[in-house]
């Protein structure tokens, strides 16, 4: 078979999934080619004018030329530029000179690749923080509402997915909520401990700048300082070799990684819950959930963010190994591999946060399923309290615990051997022994006398925890998200 034209088929070419099938226009922007070039050419702006200021030979006409053509951009003459010239940046500094005559003398003057390859790409970072981060608050915002809506609903606990004590439906989601407000108070640490590159030179030292400007070292200090504060950092970093220590983007994909094993979590449980008809994830009037079966209603979009956060979870090993083998002040087998983990893992970071928002306003949850659940299992639970009750009516609390054994022990065959419902309580009334308890029997079965503080723990954590740390993005809380695939 023939390979098409890609250039006369878009289809013909693999285009990645996470840009063309989820990620939000938004994010797919700040990883893009005019963000990264445009934003190469106002660090060539930023360089100028601060070297303009410090007493370089740079015109005000020179410095007009270039604000005027940050977004002319001639992006096939510079893919010919790079073709020709095998170098990325040489080949965006011509074509910027290009549109730039009168400026292209000073442009680029005294810096190396990385002043705009690293330092663009920690502008993108920090700007995918500010991306993602409001997305999660929406996420831990639309959560912390289910768990007060449903901070008093009793649902069967489970240890080892084996039943165990009591909990609350609020209760359950609170310990997602509180995964999510770790991961918050990482991104928001991360993108707060990124410093800029900065102006370094070739290898760190300065030493072109400090030559430009006839060994004044307080001028390269007030240079490197002005081009920081006008890309938007407080602060730069003091040492680099040719680039910002890789150690970085370990930091920045260690978060994000984490980030995703909380959301693999949550979504394993719902999933979980779906399958036990308990709580489902929303499901489109006409959405179809197998091609066979229809009465099928898969969990899809928990799905999706258990699979693509697997991959964000790989994704730090990249990094990891990457820092391990940087030799000496730089090598170049990092840029590859960094063009691929760095914009993965915010590209797939922000499609399960949408994803993940999609399902946390549209959780249904089925009571009735939950009660059932609880009655099979809550007789087992309740034997504590009915041995309690037998004692204070005057019984033999040995006595007591060996009747309830018997019984148990034959309701637990009823349950496991003949598939039956568990007829423990229906036992505990036939038996003369438990007479004096017979009337209380309802109340010591009442499933909320069994979640212990679970609702008082939903609502300290919500208001002294959750909300607190969402005052900073109230404002960019938003409507609900649709689904698009």
């Amino acid at each position: 078979m023939a390979t098409p034209c890609a250039e006369e088929d878009p289809l013909a070419r693999y285009r990645s999934p996470l840009v063309s099938r989820y990620a939000s226009a938004e994010m797919g922007f700040n990883f893009s080619e005019r963000k990264k070039f445009s934003t190469w050419r106002r660090l060539w702006l930023y360089l100028a004018q601060a070297e303009k200021s410090l007493g370089l030979p740079i015109t005000d006409e020179q410095i007009k030329e270039m604000e005027a053509n940050l977004d002319n951009i001639d992006f096939k003459m510079a893919a010919e530029e790079e073709k020709k010239l095998r170098h990325d940046v040489m080949a965006h500094v011509h074509t910027f000179a290009h549109c730039c005559p009168k400026a292209a003398a000073i442009i680029h003057l005294g810096a190396t690749s990385c002043y705009v390859g690293d330092n663009t790409d920690l502008i993108v970072l920090r700007d995918g923080f500010n991306l993602l981060l409001p997305k999660l608050a929406r996420v831990i915002s639309r959560l912390a509402d289910f768990a007060e809506t449903h901070a008093d609903l009793p649902t069967l606990g489970f240890t080892h997915y084996q039943p165990a004590q009591l909990t609350t439906v609020g209760k359950r989601c609170c310990l997602w909520i509180q995964d999510l407000c770790m991961d918050l108070r990482n991104l928001e640490r991360a993108r707060d401990d990124l410093r800029f590159r900065g102006v370094k030179g070739t290898t760190g030292t300065q030493a072109s700048f400090l030559q430009l400007f006839e060994g004044d070292h307080s001028k390269v200090e007030e240079l490197d300082r002005l081009v920081t504060a006008k890309a938007g950092f407080k602060r730069s970093y003091m040492v680099t070799g040719q680039t910002y220590s890789r150690k970085v983007d370990i930091e920045v994909l260690s978060v994000l990684a984490s980030l995703g094993a909380s959301v693999h979590k949550i979504c394993t449980d719902i999933r979980l819950l779906a399958n036990l008809k308990e709580i489902e994830e929303p499901f489109e009037k006409d959405q179809i959930g197998s091609s066979a079966m229809p009465y099928k209603r898969n969990p899809m979009r928990s799905e999706r963010c258990c699979s693509l956060a697997r991959h964000l979870m790989t994704l730090v090993l990249d990094p990891l190994q990457t820092a391990s083998v940087q030799w000496f002040e730089r090598t170049l087998d990092d840029s590859a591999n960094r063009r691929v983990c760095l914009a993965e893992a915010f590209l797939t970071a922000d499609i399960i946060l949408s994803t993940l928002q999609n399902i946390s306003e549209g959780l249904v949850v089925y009571p009735k399923v939950i009660d059932r659940r609880i009655r099979q299992e809550l007789p087992f639970m309740a034997t504590e309290n009915i041995i309690m009750a037998m004692v204070k009516a005057g019984g033999n609390r040995q006595d007591c615990h060996e009747k309830i054994r018997v019984l148990s022990q034959q309701a637990a065959a009823v349950v496991k051997q003949e598939g039956g419902d568990n007829d423990f309580i229906a036992r505990v009334r036939a038996d003369p022994y438990f007479s004096p308890i017979h009337d209380h029997l309802e109340s010591l079965l009442d499933p909320s006398s069994f979640t212990g503080r679970a609702p008082q723990q939903v609502a300290k954590f919500l208001k002294e925890e959750v909300r607190p740390a969402l005052i900073p993005y109230q404002s960019k809380m938003g409507g609900k998200i649709e689904l698009t695939l």
